[in-house]
């Protein structure tokens, strides 16, 4: 198993829409192409308060590349993610990194 760390900095005021669009629509796309979450985070002290901050549990590199460029694709997502941005841009940057537990690590 190895995970992905993903940090997305919001604009300032739009963490809302951020949060919204996950809860009612990225999640269930997400569901349909079978990527898993493994938890989701804001930042109550850091760097910043419009951080969202998330994992995601992949079987492989290859399962993380296939489910991915299927979900970044898929014409329901793409129109989420425009309809979600009618009311200006919502990320200002994205960074991401592949993890793998170490030996004694809790989460495997």
């Amino acid at each position: 198993m190895i995970y992905e760390l993903r940090i997305y900095d919001c604009l300032p005021g739009r963490l809302p829409a951020l949060l919204n669009r996950f809860a009612e629509h990225t999640l269930a796309l997400w569901d349909k192409h079978g990527i898993k979450q493994a938890g989701f985070f804001t930042t109550i002290v850091g760097e910043s308060s419009q951080r969202l901050t998330y994992l995601i549990a992949w079987e492989s590199l290859a399962d993380r590349e296939v489910k991915w460029k299927a979900f970044t694709t898929d014409p329901a997502w793409l129109k989420v993610r425009d309809e979600s941005e009618r009311d200006g841009q919502i990320l200002s940057n994205i960074s991401n990194q592949l993890l793998s537990p170490t030996a004694f690590s809790a989460v495997k």
